[in-house]
């Protein structure tokens, strides 16, 4: 397999040493200038948001952006827009882009679900980035919790809200998130319009390839949220007897013949399936790392190599039981 993403370039930048061995703070770049390039389609990898914090949020979306990402998913749920949308500009500014050359994407919480909340949360949403409109508005989950934090399967009177916030031009895209097949086809059987996309949790432990195909049949695209399994601190220990994902034996070899690394391997693997990938770094140097794995080309046999990786079918994230509603029925690692 060769990736057929056109690999944008990297900017050119002096940056500070890494600080206290965790968060780095970002200089200012000396990035050259790239032309416009009006996206149409959402761009295979994306600079992901979630657990961002602390000081050099900012810093960290304005040197993805500097890097040469062109995809920023965020979320209202993620608790740091407000930085977000200041990384944004920074990054915006120091590349002599425009506004309609990056591809952002943000999620409506359950908490704004119904027929008049979700024109409420896109506004905040907005406001806290900048912006006057996003690439794609996700419905963030199939649930709606009350102001008593009672959380109740319901998306059809949302979606339909969600419609109105696309005919208004605040997105020009709308999609899901974390729908269970059921909900899908009847939110398809409900709805004259489409989801654009289905951001849902993706890696080679958690392969959901048949669902994939679903997705493909029905011209959905497909964003793969945690591409990297477990590696997020928020999900606690990896099971007993599952290898993190980053040390495994099949990801290294791989990434030693390839000139890779494992984590290059794991996202040019998923953007190889035809989806999308987010993954999320506040380090400079895996920011770039991650970057690099437009250029990290896999052969056919490595492919077989990883897709065999996903007899394990674990998932990382599943509320189900805290938010005492069902969810992910039908599909693996539930």
């Amino acid at each position: 397999m060769r990736l057929t993403t056109a690999v944008l370039p990297l900017a050119a930048s002096a940056f500070a040493l890494q600080h206290d061995g965790a968060q780095i703070p970002l200089e200012p770049s000396t990035a050259t200038t790239f032309g416009p390039s009006t996206l149409d389609t959402i761009p295979l990898l994306g600079f992901g948001t979630w657990n961002l914090k602390g000081d050099n949020v900012s810093e960290a979306v304005s040197w993805a952006i500097q890097s040469g990402y062109r995809h920023i998913d965020c979320a209202a749920a993620y608790g740091n827009e407000k930085e977000v949308g200041k990384g944004i500009a920074d990054g915006l500014l120091k590349t002599g882009l425009k506004r309609e050359d990056l591809w952002i994407t943000s999620k409506l919480w359950n908490d704004h679900h119904g027929t008049t909340a979700p024109q409420t949360a896109i506004d905040t949403t907005l406001r806290n980035l900048g912006l006057t409109y996003l690439d794609l508005y996700h419905m963030h989950w199939p649930v709606s919790q009350s102001l008593l934090h009672k959380n109740t399967i319901e998306y059809l009177p949302t979606w339909s809200s969600m419609t109105l916030l696309h005919s208004k031009g605040l997105a020009r895209h709308i999609g899901i998130s974390n729908f269970s097949p059921a909900q899908l086809r009847d939110l398809l059987a409900h709805s004259p319009h489409k989801p654009y996309a289905h951001q849902m949790e993706l890696h080679p432990y958690l392969q959901q390839s048949a669902w994939l195909a679903f997705h493909e049949e029905h011209g959905i695209e497909v964003t793969a949220y945690s591409p990297l399994a477990g590696s997020n601190p928020t999900y606690g220990d990896y099971p007993e007897g599952l290898e993190p994902l980053l040390n495994n034996t099949v990801l290294r070899s791989i990434a030693a013949k390839r000139g890779c690394t494992p984590a290059q391997v794991a996202l040019a693997w998923g953007m190889g399936r035809g989806t999308s990938v987010i993954p999320k770094s506040q380090h400079k140097e895996r920011i770039e790392e991650d970057f690099g794995s437009l250029e990290c080309e896999l052969e056919e046999g490595d492919v077989e190599m990883v897709d065999g990786l996903g007899v394990v079918k674990h998932r990382f994230n599943n509320p189900s039981e805290d938010w005492k509603v069902d969810l992910y029925e039908g599909l693996e690692g539930v």
